[in-house]
């Protein structure tokens, strides 16, 4: 039988059926006379197949009788509505998921299992498929040598799907260096057996308790990241001493917990976004970086200031959060003895009119090595204690903020500046008490440094904040740039044409 006679006979890999070849055949007119075609040994061949883009590499075996056996060893099955070519919109959803299902089963039933590095699910929009078939898919997948598994199921209801824990035990499991569940849950995870590649650990939206999970952990002792987001069965999360080599751990908005306990000895990055909860990184001497953000609370950044020098006393770096509506930032009882870089943000829709942007000197004058400060606004804020209208010079009695010097800022940015008296206190203050300062950035947007790059446009602004931001070049125009330093580079960003 012929080259063409083949390919005549040979179904997609990705759709099962013959549709691709049609095309193929005129090619193969066409190559007749050219002669005997070079034969590649088949270890590059696979080589060259197993660098092909799914669908490329599913071509290929279309066209090709070499791919098509070596279709049998791809190793990296990316599976998604996208990558299997199937578009979501305009079609009803069942449809969408018997063509998904079918496409998928096609694949894996011509795969041999053998050779599989990578494998990725998204079942994304497909939010029925029968537990069964998915068991059926990840037995093919999780073969000895894979090296990173990823199972995202779209679950539109509570119950979840319950992922064989028997599938990532002995040989079969110990090779994954990444697994990432979401939409699923684990039960019987002893049968997980010991995990010793696993250097990336990413659940979310997974239902498992915080003891079946220890329990997992204290198998998997070459985790160096963690990240769970949405766990919302874990009360208490424990982390074991065995894992020597974590380095990052992220909790997100796992709404029962209640107690985060890492005895991790070298953890130097920590994430955690929540409520308020009792947090205790163990010696902690290596933490070095923090992002917090803490909602559901007024008093979340006393939390924060006070408790965090105690968590990290090390920290270098730390970024704080809140959706939150702030009063007041209070006086910090520790100090940040080693931090370096410092970045606040307020989310909340509007701030308390009594709101002080002279407290944020508070935080700063316990930070004695801090070289970057920055403030962020993140919807712009309308102050009834405009500068404009009630200007600095009125002041029989200026305040007395501080008389601590910041010997080590360099760099100060603050975003959604406006024109509120204290917000332009602060800035003077600053300025007044910084004598290393080198660059002063005031931005009167939403933040011109973090605009979507991918289309060159800052964060809209409504008809308010424009005003606002009007408001605020005045104030910067009157009360701050004749008081900058000469050796200060002073930036202000005004709203562009594609802010409006």
């Amino acid at each position: 039988m012929d080259a063409l006679s083949i390919l005549r006979q040979t179904q997609d890999p990705i759709t099962g059926d013959g549709s691709t070849f049609s095309e193929v055949k005129a090619d193969s007119d066409c190559t007749e006379g050219i002669g005997p075609q070079v034969q590649l040994p088949e270890d590059i061949l696979h080589r060259i197949h197993a660098l092909m883009p799914m669908r490329d590499a599913a071509q290929a075996a279309c066209m090709s009788h070499a791919f098509l056996c070596s279709w049998r060893y791809y190793p990296n099955l990316i599976l998604s509505a996208d990558s299997l070519g199937i578009k979501e919109y305009g079609s009803k959803y069942d449809e969408i998921t018997r063509d998904f299902i079918s496409r998928v089963d096609h694949i894996m039933q011509n795969h041999s299992g053998m050779g599989v590095k990578e494998f990725k699910l998204q079942s994304y929009p497909c939010s029925t498929i029968d537990p069964i078939i998915v068991d059926r898919w990840i037995q093919v997948a999780i073969t000895p040598g894979i090296k990173k598994f990823e199972l995202s199921l779209f679950e539109l209801g509570d119950i979840k799907y319950s992922f064989p824990c028997s599938f990532l035990s002995g040989v079969r499991g110990s090779s994954i260096k990444s697994l990432k569940l979401a939409g699923c849950s684990l039960r019987s995870v002893a049968k997980t057996g010991f995990m010793s590649s696993l250097t990336n650990l990413d659940f979310q939206s997974v239902d498992i308790t915080g003891d079946e999970l220890f329990y997992f952990l204290s198998n998997s002792c070459a985790l160096e990241k963690i990240s769970l987001w949405n766990c919302d069965n874990i009360i208490c999360l424990k982390i074991p001493c065995q894992l020597q080599k974590l380095n990052m751990l992220s909790v997100l908005d796992c709404q029962t917990l209640e107690m985060i306990d890492s005895n991790a000895p070298n953890l130097s990055t920590f994430s955690y976004s929540g409520h308020q909860i009792h947090i205790s990184l163990g010696h902690a001497s290596q933490v070095r970086k923090i992002r917090f953000h803490c909602d559901y609370s007024s008093n979340a950044f006393y939390y924060a200031i006070t408790k965090l020098p105690l968590i990290a006393s090390n920290l270098q770096t730390l970024f704080l959060s809140t959706s939150d509506e702030i009063i007041n930032i209070p006086t910090a009882f520790g100090k940040f003895l080693q931090l370096k870089n410092l970045e606040i943000m307020f989310y909340a829709a509007k701030f308390s009119q009594e709101f002080d942007f002279c407290s944020l000197i508070s935080i700063l004058d316990a930070s004695p090595t801090l070289e970057t400060f920055i403030f962020r606004i993140g919807v712009p804020t309308i102050r009834h204690d405009s500068i404009i209208e009630d200007p600095l010079g009125n002041s029989s009695h200026p305040r007395r903020l501080s008389d601590c010097f910041h010997d080590n800022l360099k760099n100060v940015m603050i975003t959604g500046f406006c024109s509120a008296k204290s917000m332009i206190e602060l800035t003077i203050h600053i300025m007044q008490k910084t004598k290393s300062l080198e660059c002063l950035t005031l931005d009167t947007t939403r933040g011109h440094d973090r605009r979507f790059a991918s289309i060159d446009r800052c964060l809209r602004l409504n008809e308010e904040a424009l005003v606002e931001a009007g408001k605020a070049q005045t104030a910067i125009q009157r009360y701050i740039e004749g008081r900058v330093p000469a050796a200060v580079n002073l930036k202000v960003i005004e709203p562009c044409s594609k802010c409006l």
